[in-house]
């Protein structure tokens, strides 16, 4: 169960996050479109495991390397943006969310 503090930073963080990566595509690549679908605060506030969608799925790994690239700049930019509300700038981690490709499937299988 998340706290509200954790639920808050929660959304903080992926509002600002999907800000910063619709406006950098040379981090995203050329003909990437990328969705910040959940973010999870650990207790102590000092890690978020974040959860992306990726358009067109065929590039998601790439994608998802990239970012992990560039966590470091990601978390310095993330952390100029927030750092009047939160003390700690959480650790990122990127996860890639395949929920929409998984209801793509069983939707395909059930025609």
């Amino acid at each position: 169960m998340e706290t509200t503090r954790q639920l808050k930073i929660a959304r903080l963080i992926q509002k600002e996050l999907a800000e910063f990566l619709r406006g950098n595509t040379q981090i995203t690549g050329q003909g990437v479109m990328i969705s910040v679908t959940q973010v999870r605060i650990s207790p102590d506030l000092s890690q978020a495991r974040i959860y992306i969608s990726v358009f067109p799925s065929a590039k998601a790994e790439e994608t998802n390397k990239n970012l992990e690239d560039q966590t470091k700049m990601i978390r310095y930019e993330l952390g100029r943006k927030i750092a009047k509300q939160v003390r700690i700038i959480p650790e990122l981690r990127f996860y890639i969310d395949d929920s929409l490709d998984y209801v793509a499937r069983i939707d395909e299988l059930l025609k």
